[in-house]
């Protein structure tokens, strides 16, 4: 399946990706509605990934101008006090949003947006909590196709219809899982695991190098180089990187990253979206 992924990404600033072909938003900072104008109205489900401003103060237009009975839905950490408070406040703004679905969601949580995909939350470290406080997410788009076992294959067509009329879908085919899309919200480069086999990552990327003190009471961020050594072990088709400070030039940014892909021998595409720029269809963008 060939995505067309748009964004928006900087620190501090403003954070979200639509994904066209699915109806799929993740995060919804300012200045999503100005940029998409009327293809926000594809949006059906809305995956928040934690409740920084920067993460989720585009959800009140996004309602304002789209809601309707059913839609959006708006899937957010089950223990940010912050998203019962923007419903309950969009509901005495704009009475008629009324119709929008405010789901909460923990870690390994499903959500089936199609038939055949869905999107499963991932519990990250972004938001310090206790184990079982879930206040931060990244998420994967996975798509799940049943394959006929080989052992069928063979059969004529009445006979592979007979025996799956006589045994059952799930004992004639194996199930076949696909990791469409990964996203890693804002987080420390942690967990690559989930993101292993993914056809397309977006990760966050907010410093450069060591000159930034990540302090451990303070909502944790990556840094370039621990993404792409991570990367670099795991397997995925293409990787968008996003997030960056504003301190940097986008030529700091980009001599970093084809350093380090060198460095690291980093195969597969890399794709950024840096600061202050939104762009349109990421993967039909140059690459470095």
């Amino acid at each position: 399946m060939n995505l067309t992924i748009s964004g928006y990404s900087t620190a501090l600033f403003s954070t979200w990706y639509f994904i066209e072909e699915l109806n799929l938003l993740f995060d919804c900072g300012d200045g999503l509605m100005s940029a998409l104008l009327q293809k926000s109205r594809k949006i059906e489900n809305v995956f928040i990934s934690h409740p920084d401003r920067d993460h989720l103060t585009g959800l009140l237009q996004l309602n304002q101008l789209n809601a309707r009975d059913g839609f959006p839905v708006i899937h957010y950490p089950r223990d940010s006090s912050s998203f019962p408070a923007l419903r309950d406040f969009s509901f005495k703004f704009d009475p008629h949003v009324k119709g929008t679905i405010w789901h909460p969601i923990i870690d390994r949580d499903r959500v089936w947006i199609k038939k055949d995909i869905y999107v499963e939350a991932l519990r990250n470290n972004h938001v310090p909590a206790p184990e079982n406080v879930f206040k931060s997410l990244g998420f994967r788009v996975v798509q799940v196709k049943h394959k006929l076992k080989a052992e069928y294959m063979s059969l004529p067509p009445l006979e592979i219809k007979k025996a799956i009329d006589t045994l059952g879908k799930e004992a004639t085919h194996n199930i076949v899982e696909t990791i469409l899309l990964s996203y890693s919200g804002d987080t420390p480069a942690e967990n690559f695991e989930y993101w292993n086999h993914s056809k397309i990552l977006i990760h966050e990327a907010t410093f450069l190098g060591d000159e930034v003190e990540i302090q451990s009471h303070r909502n944790k961020h990556s840094k370039l180089e621990d993404v792409l050594r991570n990367v670099a072990n795991i397997q995925v088709e293409a990787l968008i990187l996003g997030h960056f400070s504003s301190r940097y030039s986008n030529e700091q940014i980009d001599d970093n990253i084809i350093t380090l892909c060198k460095k690291y021998n980093i195969q597969a595409p890399v794709y950024r979206v840096l600061p202050g720029q939104t762009v349109f269809d990421i993967l039909s963008s140059a690459h470095l």
